[in-house]
């Protein structure tokens, strides 16, 4: 019911501003305070109401939507319009607004759910501005300072950012936005034998020189042999970079596996990584070393107001073979909760299913 007030609102205000052709504005104001108003036909061309999840709004001039979940939403007001309808769905899970003081971009589609632990850590974006498009998201992680590790970088593809208009940039170095002291440093990889493995990979993101220079922050990293990082990550990042073409938006998700003893390399573990991967020689890092990497990927299309899901996993050493899991199998490897944002009776559906026909691994 509360969900169809916001949709009526909205087709009403396509309606009366053409009727009256006087301007009408849509005002939204989130959980955290932050408000937003659009004027229809002069800032925006279009709104589009998703059942069950929020409201996309198309900026005019732009192909790229911005995002509101019912969820986050404290309400939605126009010049004619009652206001004051709350938010709707059954999101029992998302990401809270504790959680988002945190990181007020949390409540979008690409997070997680945050760690609930008692270890310190830092959920980061990391904003660019262009010229065309203004202030843009280029990625968000989940730093563990306790571990010095990633948790897990997430962001979105579509068809803006997959331009390939600038060169790979090579500036590795420290995250400015987290103190040096709780993050890994050039130092821990010189001379451990192992790469720097992106998350967010250098690849997706060469729309701007400054997009991709953030790809190299070390937080965006975990330590990977070369055979892996080069070989089958490698390979895995070019079908992701496949699956987002098809899509109106991928929303990603990357990690390695931190947590778990059993998916941690031990030394003899490394012993034997360092055999396969260059034999006589050896393998240290001054950190943790995963013995799995992993995608979570959400892929929506606009036409048909759909959602699939894929959960990939990969095994940390040359030429192993990938995985393609339900998003809850992953969740139950990992223990972190993916799209969390999702209403839940979507966020089940996409998270226990796979659409074999339509990834084609």
């Amino acid at each position: 019911m509360k969900q169809n007030i916001i949709t009526s609102l909205l087709l009403l205000l396509s309606i009366t501003a053409t009727a009256q052709n006087k301007k009408q504005t849509i005002t939204i104001t989130t959980k955290l305070g932050e408000v937003h108003t659009y004027v229809v036909g002069e800032t925006i061309d279009s709104t589009r109401v998703i059942e069950g999840v929020g409201i996309k709004v198309y900026p005019k001039g732009k192909t790229v939507s911005e995002d509101f979940l019912f969820s986050q939403i404290d309400y939605t007001i126009t010049e004619t319009v009652t206001p004051n309808p709350e938010p709707t769905g059954n999101n029992a899970n998302r990401n809270t607004a504790d959680d988002l003081q945190k990181n007020r971009e949390g409540w979008r589609l690409e997070f997680p759910r945050f760690y609930q632990g008692t270890n310190k850590t830092y959920e980061v974006t990391h904003y660019t501005t262009e010229a065309n498009l203004g202030e843009q998201r280029n990625y968000s992680i989940e730093w563990d300072a306790n571990l010095k590790a990633n948790r897990w970088t997430c962001y979105e593809l579509y068809d803006v950012l997959l331009k390939k208009n600038v060169k790979r940039q090579d500036a590795f170095q420290q995250d400015p936005e987290i103190p040096a002291n709780e993050q890994t440093s050039p130092d821990d990889y010189r001379g451990s034998g192992f790469s720097r493995g992106h998350l967010c990979p250098s690849g997706d993101r060469l729309y701007s020189a400054a997009q991709n220079k953030q790809t190299f922050y070390l937080t965006n990293m975990q330590p990977q042999i070369q055979g892996h990082n080069g070989g089958v990550w490698g390979d895995l990042e070019k079908k992701v970079r496949d699956w987002a073409g098809r899509c109106d938006t991928l929303y990603i998700v990357k990690a390695a596996t931190i947590d778990k003893d059993e998916y941690i390399c031990n030394q003899t573990d490394l012993e034997e990584m360092a055999q396969k991967e260059k034999p006589h020689k050896s393998l240290h890092f001054n950190g943790i070393v995963p013995k799995f990497f992993y995608m979570a990927l959400l892929a929506y299309d606009k036409k048909t107001n759909t959602y699939r899901a894929l959960g990939i996993w990969s095994p940390h050493y040359n030429n192993s073979k990938s995985e393609y899991i339900t998003i809850q199998e992953l969740q139950n490897r990992t223990g972190i909760d993916f799209f969390c944002n999702l209403s839940d009776d979507i966020e089940q559906a996409v998270e226990t299913t796979i659409d074999q026909t339509y990834w084609g691994y």
